[in-house]
């Protein structure tokens, strides 16, 4: 391979000072051999007998919710959890008796339809795990054979012990111990975004004893022994032994590459696989995918409850009646009801068996009034969820055209869930950001530069709480004539810097060009990136740990300062010299790299130049950097803090640049020192290391600082800004280090300067002292009090705040929580995570940093159950599984972290702006369409003939409910997001109340009587036809279906507030088949159309009295709905209800015709020129 002997060259692990330090044995070591530390690999030893002996797990892995062989058990399972099926169950049993007053094939087809298509459509769903799983499982590996060559195999087809080759930008697929790679020290890059979400590269490296092994001829021999913990969730920390040459080597987390995590910058590494499959860490971080019922099919089981108690309680009574009736059919030898043969009776109604009898009677009343129960309405609302699943799919305003990915409702069993979201739990990396880093702006000599506005400060323009930066009278409202310069050349990936004062060289006419010129050398020359030429275009790009470290060089090199090469000991740039104005080459000797670090915030090289200078080269966090500046290093202080705060409050991240001048002995000094320090391996030699870093990284010289913008998705500030309206809480849970999750807080109006930080971290002084002690079980305690305490702190300070505050709600909405990933899993202790539910709660802002996949998960668990509101979760990496399956419903982000989030989620969409269309207009439609449904379909009227009863739910109401579910919009879609407070219908579940409920029940109740006794009194004991007949049973039953009928139908009409001619074709057109039916029904022979036989051509049409009774039943039964309805939206509205007022009233709408549709906008100026020609 090209390029791999250069590699071999560099020598980081000789360069760097803390990444790759030997691993000293800790007291964890001594553990090894006892519980939790049992896990013993044959490295390279597939025969061995013992190695055969302890078969462990191969690496297939599964991520489906079902198996060939427990889907139908379970599948089963999942559908009897709705408490109707149960029910119907139960009845399609009973209708195979003689008890049954129905056919059994009404009964069971029904249940056969609504139990087969779900089980049908989570069979899809998982199939399309399975399909993700196969591809996984199949991915191709170089594995070393026993013919001493390595050869390709599939990742499922890897054993513990195995060595493999893994090439640059592959996966590993396994957790791999390191044995060496394409640089002759052993170290490689990876990248754990799946992991942690982080984008920053990690350093990993080999030990010494191993970085021989770099063909199959050393392979050959190579045999050892690894020893180390049991297979667990812990990403941070391992700890284990090499036994290698009679030898014993301690093993840290430098030597150990997760699966799922990715080879960056590194030609190839050879690894010995440690854990297999589900044993890996990725795996023990996932979590089973759950099952997700929403919160208003949960309420409809309790409603069903309440229907069976009803219909129970009704058959009883009725069966108590009907057995004292039959019982005194026979009294004293004489017969009462003689014409029903008392004598000659069957067991149903044998009068000298009245008991068996009336309980015969209640079991075949449960069937009869059964349509009380209304399965139709679960058919309906699959139908229906499944049609709104399809247009989500196909909003053309959730479509993202740069990557061609519409949004996708991947089950169709939330819709109404997304109308009810009180607290959003979201992923940072790849979800509210971009992904990438922009170098933007800088302080230089106490000036500052970059003209233009990050997404933060457009945000704050818009709201009106802000403007464009100011700095210096112009350095953010650059003219529309640069604007378009810029905007026009090719754009650049890391730099989005503009200012024609710093451009194309123009800095050397800046007021302190030195200063300018140290500073961007800093840029140049304080990393640890690796250049790559393009030898086709000769254009050079960069591998760097992280891509800030990327936009600094990107920078450097677009201002004249273009780092172009690398060796063991030196860096080469491509310098603009002021004082000549010409290009030359420099050559820096490269001495020391002190790299950054979380607990020093600070990154520095020391070179020597041509001149034979010493330098150290310092960049790092304002809060570590200012107090190592020297006394006439602070020229620009205070213009620099200034610019500092202000780039800040623009959500940007900074960093201070500084260097130092060395002396030649002082150098040599520290030199000799810092060497031996490295080179020991004593317990204590990392605080030694850092003591003596610490020693030169003092008396610095302030140059400026730099911002760069960790770019946030388009919309992302307005989206959050809208759900924020919508009184929706977001929490950010991300792997990524606190500064990094604080300044995206800040970005996306998370986190504001006016808010008080309450901030949870274990990096006190004594946690430290005990950490590098490595007394486990002292630190566990006093990790655990410290938490306690502080988490106690915390609610204090809101308490006080909320007695001392004159303003009520809102005194905690200045309170933000951040917390990292060690402290969080302390709070989440069974002890403490009521007090940190408690304080997070109380929290206007919640972030947690440095979380694992399980803490996340964990995290989402805890905030579902305390709160017992909707929670959803939303993540773009293979990291946010576990949280997205953990929530009520998981939104997955189809970005450049690869699809496993997708598969995963429940619904995806391309950008984290497009949740605001998705909850406000679909999530509020959807909520309250299945609310008007389940409404609709809840109804106590009854009906007599059977073929009426089956049809009653198929025909002649369900598809009102199926259009009034598909298609009703209180408000339009635009008015939803115009007014997100809508939403809170759903969030306080206004709709779908209980006191609604038991409204809708009564006003079922109050219908069924009025129709009934109405009709009843209405048409009985006077002459119905001209002959002067009476009403007999059949002409009752069909003037009482017909009133029943209309009346369901002219109440679904009103309850419609959008229409179309759909809704109008199925209501009007479900009454007009009710007549079509009846008639065609009624010419059938008696045998076939029994009670209906020719009973309203021959009866009701020409009667009179069966219209006018129609009219008359239906007027009163809509009156007391229609009545109420006009009241309550006039003196009692609801939120849709004000809305629709203003509309109608012009008030506060403003609805221009560029917000209406294109057809409409066309007619209304058709329109206003014809009234133009009137007015001729």
């Amino acid at each position: 391979m090209p390029g791999v002997s250069s590699k071999r060259r560099l020598h980081f692990s000789k360069l760097y000072s803390f990444s790759c330090l030997k691993s000293p044995f800790r007291d964890g070591h001594s553990q090894i051999g006892q519980k939790g530390y049992s896990r013993v690999v044959y490295c390279n030893d597939p025969d061995n007998p013992e190695a055969v002996q302890l078969s462990y797990g191969g690496n297939y892995v599964s991520t489906t919710k079902y198996t060939a062989f427990n889907f139908i058990p379970k599948s089963l399972f999942e559908q009897f959890r709705r408490v109707a099926n149960i029910y119907f169950l139960i009845v399609a049993c009973v209708s195979f008796s003689p008890l049954a007053p129905f056919t059994a094939l009404s009964i069971v087809a029904p249940l056969v339809v609504v139990i087969g298509a779900t089980m049908a459509k989570e069979a899809v769903e998982d199939w399309r795990r399975r399909k993700q799983d196969i591809e996984a499982n199949n991915r191709k590996v170089q594995v070393y054979g026993r013919n001493y060559t390595f050869v390709e195999t599939r990742w499922e087809k890897l054993r513990v012990g195995d060595i493999i080759k893994v090439y640059k930008d592959e996966y590993f697929p396994a957790d791999l111990l390191l044995l060496s790679s394409s640089y002759g020290d052993g170290v490689c890059y990876v990248e754990t975004m799946n992991l942690d979400g982080e984008t920053n590269l990690k350093l990993k490296h080999a030990l010494e004893v191993t970085i021989h092994l770099h063909d199959e001829k050393s392979l050959q021999k190579f045999r050892a022994v690894v020893k180390c913990e049991d297979p667990n969730e812990n990403l941070y920390s391992f700890i284990g032994t090499l036994q290698y040459d009679g030898k014993d080597y301690p093993l840290s987390l430098q030597q150990i590459l997760l699966r799922d995590s990715k080879l960056k910058n590194t030609d190839y590494i050879y690894g010995v696989v440690i854990f297999t499959g589900h044993d890996t860490k990725v795996m023990q971080n996932s979590v089973d995918p759950p099952s997700k019922r929403s919160k208003i099919e949960r309420k409809m089981d309790k409603i069903i409850y309440i229907l069976f108690s009803t219909l129970v309680l009704i058959s009883f009574i009725g069966s108590v009646f009907f057995g004292v009736e039959t019982k005194r059919d026979i009294s004293g030898g004489r017969y009462r009801r003689w014409y029903l043969r008392p004598d000659n009776a069957t067991v149903f109604y044998d009068a000298n068996r009245a008991t068996l009898a009336a309980v015969l009677h209640f079991l075949t009343a449960i069937m009869l009034y059964g349509y009380l129960i209304p399965i139709s309405l679960y058919v309906s609302i699959e139908i229906v969820k499944v049609l709104q699943s399809i247009f989500i799919n196909q909003d053309q305003e959730m479509y993202y055209e740069e990557s061609d990915r519409p949004a996708h409702a991947r089950t169709s069993n939330l819709n109404e869930e997304l109308g009810q979201v009180d607290t959003i739990l979201s992923d940072k990396t790849g979800t509210l950001t971009c992904n990438s880093m922009e170098f933007v702006k800088c302080s230089i000599g106490g000036i500052p530069y970059g003209r233009g506005m990050t997404e933060v400060e457009k945000a704050l323009a818009k709201r009106g709480k802000g403007g464009e930066s100011d700095f210096d009278g112009g350095s953010s409202d650059f003219s529309g004539q640069n604007n378009e310069a810029v905007d026009s050349l090719h754009p650049i990936k890391g730099f989005n810097f503009r200012d024609e004062r710093i451009v194309n060289g123009q800095w050397v006419n800046e007021p302190y060009p030195e200063y300018i010129q140290r500073f961007f050398r800093v840029l140049a020359i304080c990393h640890t990136a690796i250049p790559d030429e393009d030898k086709e275009s000769g254009e050079i790009s960069y591998e760097a740990e992280s891509p800030d470290e990327a936009a600094f060089v990107i920078a450097a090199r677009e201002l004249g300062f273009e780092f172009f090469a690398r060796t063991q000991t030196s860096i080469s740039l491509h310098e603009l010299n002021y004082e000549s104005g010409k290009k030359v080459d420099r050559v820096y000797q490269l001495l020391h790299v002190l790299e950054f670090s979380s607990s020093r915030k600070r990154m520095s090289v020391i070179v020597r130049n041509d001149e034979n200078q010493l330098l150290l080269l310092c960049k790092g966090a304002d809060s570590v950097m200012f107090e190592r500046l020297s006394q006439h290093g602070r020229q620009f202080e205070a213009e620099t803090r200034d610019h500092i705060k202000r780039y800040a409050e623009a959500g940007l991240r900074t960093l201070v640049v500084t260097y130092r001048e060395l002396d030649e002995e002082e150098y040599k000094l520290w030199d000799k020192e810092f060497s031996r320090i490295k080179a020991s391996i004593t317990e204590d030699r990392d605080t030694l290391v850092d003591a003596a870093a610490d020693k030169m990284e003092r008396d610095l010289i302030l140059l400026g600082a730099t911002a760069v913008e960790d770019r946030l998705q388009k919309g992302v500030p307005e989206c959050i800004e809208k759900l924020a309206r919508a009184k929706i809480k977001l929490w950010v849970l991300t792997g990524d280090k606190m500064e990094t999750a604080v300044n995206i807080g800040y970005a996306c109006s998370l986190l504001r300067q006016d808010m008080k930080q309450i901030v949870i971290t274990l990096d006190s002084p004594d946690i430290l002292y005990l950490e590098k002690q490595g007394d486990k079980q002292a630190l566990a305690k006093a990790s655990l009090e410290s938490i306690k305490k502080q988490i106690g702190e915390g609610i204090s300070q809101i308490n006080s705040a909320k007695e001392s505050s004159d303003t009520n709600k809102g005194s905690s909405s200045g309170f933000g929580l951040i917390i990292d990933g060690k402290s969080l899993d302390y709070s989440l202790n069974k002890n403490l995570e009521r007090s940190f539910f408690e304080l997070a709660i109380n929290c206007a802002s919640v972030i947690c940093c440095r979380s694992s996949p399980k803490q996340k998960a964990r995290v989402t668990r805890l905030v579902k159950l305390g709160t017992g509101k909707t929670i959803l979760s939303i993540g773009d990496g293979a990291n946010d599984v576990g949280m997205l399956q953990e929530a009520d419903i998981g939104v997955g982000i189809s970005g450049v972290e690869g699809m496993q989030a997708v598969m995963a989620s429940d619904f995806s969409i391309a950008q984290f702006r497009f949740l605001e269309r998705l909850l406000l207009v679909h999530g509020h439609w959807c909520y309250r369409r299945i609310s008007m449904m389940a409404y609709a379909s809840f109804s106590g009227q009854a009906a007599y003939n059977d073929w009426y009863m089956s049809f009653y739910n198929v025909f002649f109401t369900s598809l009102p409910v199926i259009a009034l579910g598909v298609f009703d919009q209180d408000v339009s879609a635009k008015l939803c997001l115009k007014y997100p407070f809508l939403y809170l219908e759903g969030v306080e579940d206004i709709l779908f109340s209980w006191p609604r409920i038991l409204g809708w029940m009564l006003n079922g109740v109050l219908s069924s009587l009025v129709i009934f006794f109405l009709t009843t009194n209405s048409v009985l004991n006077q002459a119905f036809r001209r002959d002067g007949k009476v009403v007999d049973f059949e002409i009752l039953g069909v003037t009482m279906y017909t009133c029943v009928v209309w009346t369901v139908n002219c109440q679904m009409a009103l309850s419609i507030n959008y229409f179309t001619w759909i809704q109008h074709f199925f209501i009007w057109g479900s009454i007009a088949f009710w007549y079509v039916f009846v008639l065609i029904y009624g010419y059938l022979s008696p045998e076939i159309s029994t009670t209906a036989y020719r009973v309203f051509v021959e009866a009701c049409a020409p009667s009179g009295l069966y219209w006018l009774v129609t009219l008359l039943v239906v007027v009163c039964v809509l009156l007391p709905y229609f009545s109420y309805r006009s009241f309550q939206s006039r003196f009692l509205p609801m939120y849709h209800d004000i809305i629709q007022r203003k509309q109608v009233e012009g008030i506060e709408i403003g609805l221009s015709d560029d917000e209406l549709p294109k057809k409409v906008q066309g007619k209304l100026i058709h329109l206003r020129e014809r009234l133009k020609q009137r007015e001729l």
